[in-house]
């Protein structure tokens, strides 16, 4: 048998992708689970990976950091998991662009019924990024006030319903007015690019701010979001969609402000934390709290998949199907 696999063949634009129809297929090893993907998941961490920003090991490389699908081979020393079962996975190694990948057993996660295979590689790493933000790096609890760009996206849609879940007090913000209807029941909302956040953020909040800011967009986007923070609040930098994050003068944390910079991959790099926010993040999809599927492509379609990603205009997640 054989398998269809996208390969990176150097870090740039997606030109660089090249897709191999017909690569040999190889066997679980030991501990290991051979997966036949239905869906793969794409996250702006696969631009990322994709641009260099953050580097591969060596090239050519296989990127993408989450899919889901049905068990087809269990290798010597697998006893938790048989042919058949349905399972996801998310994090490192990164190698999910392709149609079937050999995985350790202790990463998969088994899917219960009310989850499908879609809604699985389109939710989990951003759920388990959600867990990870809520509840580890600030924890957000009953009249929280919390700042979520990007509110319609993949990341944005679900940390909005979770904090909600939570009975937080949540302001969003939208890049247009044709993605209010995504923005998925944040309590207020501050629509355009070119609105005044922290103007509104300040207003909002009756002048104080709110405890914790999570920015996903970068570029100058990072400073506004600090001073939309109270004093001895907490801004959360956790991406760079618009671009490289300039230098933020310390001066900008008085009185007390915090910045943090997390890393899911460097979460999930401790398989019990990564099982901890893995099960958390499927016991939220049963509760609805998913990422809507902006839109889906075919594996070997990977380079329009990364240019929509990168256009801003989905609302929502984008699949990969093999």
């Amino acid at each position: 048998m054989t398998d269809q696999i996208i390969w990176l063949n150097a870090p740039g634009d997606v030109t660089q992708f090249h897709v191999e129809e017909h690569h040999p297929s190889e066997p679980p090893g030991n501990g290991e689970l051979k997966i036949r993907h239905q869906a793969i998941g794409t996250n702006f961490l696969d631009v990322y990976h994709r641009k260099g920003i953050y580097p591969m090991p060596s090239y050519p490389a296989v990127i993408g950091a989450e899919a889901a699908g049905i068990v087809e081979d269990v290798g010597p020393g697998v006893s938790l998991f048989q042919k058949g079962d349905r399972v996801a996975y998310a994090g490192p190694p990164v190698g999910a662009y392709r149609s079937t990948r050999n995985i350790a057993a202790e990463r998969a996660i088994k899917l219960p019924d009310a989850v499908s295979a879609k809604t699985a590689a389109s939710s989990l790493l951003k759920g388990m990024t959600a867990y990870m933000l809520l509840k580890k790096t600030y924890n957000v609890r009953a009249g929280t006030q919390v700042l979520i760009h990007a509110a319609a996206g993949g990341l944005g849609s679900i940390l909005v319903r979770w904090a909600r879940s939570l009975d937080a007090t949540v302001i969003g913000t939208v890049g247009s007015a044709e993605k209010l209807a995504a923005s998925y029941g944040a309590d207020h909302l501050i629509v355009g690019r070119g609105a005044d956040i922290v103007a509104d953020v300040k207003r909002l909040t009756n002048g104080l701010g709110v405890d914790v800011a999570y920015d996903g967009i970068g570029g100058d986007t990072l400073l506004k979001s600090i001073r939309s923070v109270r004093p001895f609040g907490m801004a959360v930098t956790i991406g760079q969609a618009a671009g490289a994050i300039p230098p933020v003068p310390v001066e900008e944390l008085r009185p007390g402000k915090a910045l943090c910079h997390p890393s899911i991959m460097a979460w999930c790099a401790d398989i019990g934390q990564y099982r901890e926010a893995a099960l958390a993040a499927v016991g939220a999809m049963e509760t609805g709290i998913v990422s809507q599927i902006g839109a889906e492509y075919r594996l070997a379609d990977v380079a329009k998949a990364h240019e929509e990603m990168e256009s801003g205009r989905s609302a929502g997640s984008i699949l990969l199907i093999p």
